[in-house]
């Protein structure tokens, strides 16, 4: 009985030897999205579709001959400081990169961190076209710029809407609403457009009746109305406008992609607005059809937004470098992301051809008319 029981013990000791552990083995991607707080209706999207990516990745036999990814996700809490605390974090177990944040102002504390290490830092939302500069060679954007997708909005306002007078109203509290302002802004006036009305709004605010008020009695009268906002207040934002009874096109930018601008004021009221987002929503390219298809049968629900498609692509993203550079190695990761060219994402074709590391893609204009969402165009930046 004694030799049984060291036979066994001895083909336990072989078989551990022979079959390394799992985390020995995996390639560690670091994950920080704010799951909770104001941030948590785009992030945790973003953090989804992440995971979506790395479980078809390992499904499909991992990378480099077999390794597996683990994503290692930590809430930054839609908070600076957790935000700073959660990358000091996930650099001490070891990640060959980070991916995450929807907003510059909870990239700008964390990524720096990354870039001290260097290690790469792939920003699946946050869309301030002068973050790569801001921080250095290691981070790299998924999204557009914000200067793009403001462009392009606002060259749909002039020619497609025929906007000539135009009201602003910005989220006073956040680096990427005022960013989005700023662009839309400076494309209205290079159009020959009059800026009638300027307003602002801060983030958490339940109530718009003064900026209506305000908005009714501008002279002259705006053609439509610019709202940079985050999605919880896109949706407040277009019922009370609605409510008042005003009528005037809403334009927006990515904030607006949310289904709050249904939801909250309802089909009948979620009517003339017109926003610029990442091209995903109604687009039939197979990159598209099969992540919806695969996030519906994972989740249970369908992708809730653009976000949700961002964040799987900031891990596809990584993982193409990967397997570019045959190696997952930060210095030989960084090097290969940078040379990205032509890579399929689902929210559209990137390539690093700017100096400024901010990718090349195509803008979707997406407009909503009695609760129902179309793609009215494309709009291409220039290289």
């Amino acid at each position: 009985m004694k030799k049984y029981f060291m036979f066994i013990a001895l083909v336990l000791l072989s078989m551990t030897l022979a079959t390394p552990s799992f985390s020995a083995e995996t390639i560690k991607i670091g994950a920080l999205y704010s799951v909770t707080g104001y941030m948590s209706s785009i992030d945790t999207p973003s953090l989804r579709g992440a995971q979506l990516a790395v479980k078809i990745i390992n499904e499909n036999g991992g990378l480099l001959n077999g390794r597996k990814l683990e994503l290692i996700s930590v809430d930054a809490k839609t908070d600076q400081k957790a935000a700073a605390l959660g990358a000091k974090k996930l650099l001490s177990q070891g990640v060959i990169a980070g991916i995450g944040h929807s907003d510059p102002s909870f990239v700008l504390p964390s990524a720096p961190l990354f870039q001290k290490k260097g290690i790469p830092f792939v920003t699946s939302g946050a869309t301030l076209p002068t973050l790569p500069m801001m921080i250095g060679d290691c981070l790299f954007m998924v999204p557009f710029g914000d200067d793009d997708q403001s462009f392009a909005i606002a060259d749909y306002s002039y020619n497609t809407l025929g906007v000539r007078n135009v009201a602003v109203w910005t989220d006073n509290s956040m680096d990427f609403t005022k960013a989005l302002s700023k662009f839309y802004k400076q494309r209205a006036l290079e159009l020959g457009m009059n800026i009638v009305l300027e307003d602002f709004f801060m983030m958490g605010d339940k109530d718009f009746s003064a900026q209506i008020a305000r908005l009714k009695n501008t002279s002259p009268k705006p053609d439509a109305i610019f709202i940079s906002s985050i999605p919880n207040e896109a949706g407040l934002t277009t019922k009370q406008i609605r409510e008042s009874g005003m009528t005037l096109p809403i334009v927006s930018g990515d904030g607006f992609d949310t289904e709050l601008i249904v939801t909250v004021p309802g089909k009948e009221l979620a009517n003339d607005v017109y926003f610029s987002t990442h091209t995903y929503r109604a687009d039939s390219r197979p990159e598209v059809t099969a992540f919806v298809e695969n996030y519906t049968k994972e989740y249970g629900v369908a992708p809730e937004n653009a976000f949700a498609p961002l964040g799987y692509d900031a891990v596809a993203l990584i993982a193409d470098a990967i397997t570019r550079a045959n190696s997952a190695k930060p210095k030989a990761l960084k090097e290969s992301l940078a040379k990205t060219m032509g890579f399929k994402a689902v929210t559209g074709e990137i390539s690093y051809t700017r100096a400024s590391r901010v990718p090349v893609k195509g803008v979707s204009i997406i407009s909503v008319k009695n609760g129902n969402y179309t793609v009215e165009e494309i709009w291409m930046p220039k290289q």
